[in-house]
């Protein structure tokens, strides 16, 4: 048996839906069938072509201008002007599902917080907009609610924006030591301060650069490897190979593992680090690193009487890497309007990749249905009740 994997190319074609009128000859009454229904009103794209060019613009980093190229080349002519609307009027249709999974995600014990830089179009040069997500995923500590993440799209970095995103949620909050989360912490804030859950990773990203030998030796200029640096990362090496065999089990049985186990470790971690950082000037690049943590001890060791928390931030960190890359192919986005609707669209797409399901038929089956969906039961459309319906279904078959 020879086996030779190959490709049938995609198809386009029209649906063409005749409604035939009809005149009584006694009344002069004309009755027809209703128009079908269309995802975008009046609308002639199908939701399978929608669904497909919001998953190349949002997951695939391909932007519209390209799409038109590529569709050119197979013999359908449509506009970047056409696409854009066709773009915006999804988001707007798809936004009541939009704000479930927000609320879903604020439901959580414990979410993970970051953001990144967006570049948007301005007159003179492009300015610096910012794409914020806020990740719920229980699954470390044995929780079984779906994962999802939402992302909200700010013109700037001010502390107003992270205040607003959270504005009703009182839980653990992990990300990094930036200054616009200080007012979430208050003790007296409404209606709840935030617990702080300090990142790991981030703690050890400063000290791995300072040690990483194989970049150093690529530099034309190599500079000296820090020993105490190269220290640092082996101790907390250790700690993260500790943290892993404890991922996915119940919160009690982590705290456990990580007071009989990794609290030794920390300790030893914290002891030394002190000693070291006495020896070092201010100046100093590893002291600076050092500082980072040290200055921080009670949100970096929080995790070890809490087994919701998780060591790093990472969670929000992946959902942040496609965008970080697709940067360099979009370039910027074209206005403050494009921003949101790229977290809408990218607050769906995230979500149902997730949980394992297919954004594009996902996304093709709620376009098709979505307007003629009971407002009160959005939740049977989110991607995990949605992979469940058609396994049921499945199964029944």
């Amino acid at each position: 048996m020879t086996e030779t994997l190959d490709v049938v190319p995609r198809q386009w074609f029209v649906t063409e839906h005749v409604r035939e009128k009809f005149s009584c000859r006694h009344c002069e009454t004309i009755t027809q069938p209703p128009a079908p229904f269309h995802a975008i009103a009046r609308g002639f794209a199908g939701p399978s072509l929608l669904a497909m060019m919001l998953v190349e613009k949002y997951a695939n980093h391909q932007p519209l201008n390209r799409q038109s190229e590529h569709y050119a080349r197979e013999g359908i002519e449509l506009s970047v002007s056409t696409m854009a609307d066709h773009v915006g009027a999804c988001a707007a249709t798809l936004r009541p599902l939009y704000e479930v999974i927000k609320g879903h995600v604020f439901a959580a014990e414990r979410i993970h917080g970051d953001d990144t830089t967006v570049p948007v179009l301005a007159k003179v040069k492009t300015r610096t907009g910012r794409i914020w997500t806020y990740v719920r995923d229980d699954r470390p500590f044995g929780g079984s609610a779906p994962p999802a993440a939402v992302f909200f799209y700010s013109p700037d970095r001010a502390g107003i924006h992270p205040e607003q995103h959270l504005a009703g949620y009182a839980g653990i909050l992990q990300a990094d030591a930036y200054a616009g989360f200080n007012t979430l912490y208050a003790a007296d804030r409404k209606p709840g301060p935030i617990t702080e859950a300090g990142c790991w990773a981030h703690a050890r990203r400063k000290l791995f650069e300072l040690a990483d030998i194989a970049a150093k030796a690529r530099d034309k200029k190599p500079a000296a490897i820090s020993p105490i640096a190269f220290e640092a990362v082996r101790k907390m090496d250790a700690i993260f190979m500790l943290e892993r065999s404890i991922n996915g089990l119940p919160p009690e049985q982590r705290v456990a593992a990580r007071r009989r186990d990794i609290a030794p470790l920390v300790n030893d971690l914290i002891d030394w680090m002190k000693r070291e950082r006495a020896k070092l000037s201010r100046h100093n690049e590893v002291a600076k690193a050092m500082d980072y943590m040290l200055r921080r001890i009670d949100v970096f060791t929080r995790f070890l009487q809490d087994g919701r928390i998780c060591l790093s931030n990472n969670a929000a960190e992946r959902e942040l890497r496609g965008i970080a890359l697709g940067r360099k192919s979009w370039l910027f986005a074209g206005s403050d309007r494009g921003g949101e609707r790229a977290a809408v669209m990218l607050t769906l797409i995230h979500s149902a990749k997730l949980n394992d399901v297919d954004p594009q038929a996902w996304l093709a089956d709620v376009l098709a249905r979505i307007n003629d969906h009971k407002i009160t039961d959005l939740a049977a459309l989110l991607p995990w009740h949605w992979a469940a319906e058609r396994e049921r279904r499945k199964v029944a078959a």
